[in-house]
């Protein structure tokens, strides 16, 4: 499949009701189908896949080009499922608020185990794409699918405001689950956008290893004085920055920010401290430590280490076609409600281990 890159701009407004009705039956099928044919995991597999998410929302009848696409899709779905527990998916979070109220959801929830590492998952999922990839974008909607057996996927949206457009970040955990640092080294599934951006720390890079092994040695290595002077040093006189001890030079193509607290920072460097960092997920997870944290924690440690952070943008594309605004063609009603009812009928046939319309359904995609 050819994977182009498509704008995804900011719409008001929330989707019409006969319009959400059907795509949650819609999408209520295509996911039951797949998982009648090939179970949970998978389901979450290709949902974790920002192309086919996209198919999705845009096979609903969404905008192609909206980021609302997003927001309705996992709506629709989370309705759909969280509805019908039989079939093994459970989605939690959402827009604004309730993305929020995700680790209540998830703890309220009576068919899945292991509710703390979820909750941690949903958190550190939120933090890193949110803090580690200093885009310009903040994230607004999360959303974690979890299946009976404990796999999961997390979808979540930015919006950056100045511009209007949005970014979507796709996780699954066939990436993490074999090793808790891959949380923080190139996670996801994928992340789609409107366009690369020119300056992005992108601190969980391949390439940074080595720095966040930095953060943790300078926390715990360095005297509480020693913090309080290279704070002040690269923080207060970054004009002209020069320590006879350590030689700390600001690198010129490292950008600082102009309005750090610093009393802020030093009070979150030495909570840090205290906490006696063993693994860059636990800086991530700090209450407090931010965006100016970690562009303050990078900065120190690269003039002092030398291991300089990431500057490339992680987001690859995004691909989609489709539109109920009228693009390219106005969603077809009866067609709709036609198509729905053809996959609850596959459906119901394959409980019976009917095969027959699945197969044929198989070879039609081979030439759509």
């Amino acid at each position: 499949m050819k994977r182009n890159i498509a704008d995804l701009p900011l719409h008001y407004g929330n989707a019409p009701t006969w319009l959400f009705e059907r795509q949650k039956k819609l999408l209520f099928e295509i996911g039951k189908l797949i998982i009648t044919e090939y179970g949970t995991y998978e389901f979450l597999s290709r949902i974790s896949d920002p192309v086919y998410f996209q198919i999705l929302g845009c096979i609903s009848g969404f905008d192609w080009h909206s980021s609302g696409l997003t927001t309705t899709t996992c709506y629709a779905l989370k309705e759909a499922f969280n509805e019908a527990p039989e079939y093994g998916i459970f989605i939690f979070g959402g827009k604004g608020e309730k993305g929020l109220e995700t680790p209540e959801e998830i703890e309220n929830c009576k068919y899945i185990e292991n509710k703390e590492k979820i909750i941690l998952i949903s958190k550190i999922t939120s933090k890193i794409d949110n803090n580690c990839i200093q885009d310009g974008y903040q994230i607004y909607h999360h959303n974690i699918f979890v299946d009976i057996n404990g796999n999961w996927a997390v979808i979540q949206q930015g919006m950056n405001k100045e511009i209007r457009y949005a970014r979507r970040y796709h996780w699954f955990n066939k990436i993490t689950n074999s090793n808790d640092e891959k949380y923080t080294i190139q996670p996801h599934t994928g992340i789609i956008t409107a366009k690369k951006e020119e300056f992005v720390l992108n601190l969980i890079d391949k390439e940074c290893e080595k720095l966040q092994n930095n953060f943790i040695e300078y926390l715990n290595n360095s005297k509480i004085e020693e913090i309080r002077k290279d704070i002040k040093i690269i923080f207060e006189n970054s004009e002209s920055i020069f320590n006879p001890e350590k030689k700390l030079f600001l690198p010129s193509h490292h950008y600082v920010a102009t309005k750090f607290d610093t009393k802020r920072l030093y009070k979150n460097f030495c909570k840090l401290k205290d906490k006696g960092i063993k693994k860059f997920n636990d800086i991530v997870l700090t209450e407090g430590v931010g965006i100016k944290t970690l562009r303050a924690l990078s900065l120190i440690s690269e003039v002092v280490y030398g291991n300089t952070a990431s500057f490339d943008d992680p987001a690859k594309f995004s691909y989609a076609f489709g539109g109920k605004d009228g693009h390219p063609y106005p969603v077809d009603r009866e067609t709709y409600d036609s198509v729905i009812d053809f996959l609850k009928g596959i459906v119901e046939k394959s409980k019976i281990k009917d095969k027959e319309k699945i197969e044929i359904l198989r070879k039609l995609s081979n030439f759509l």
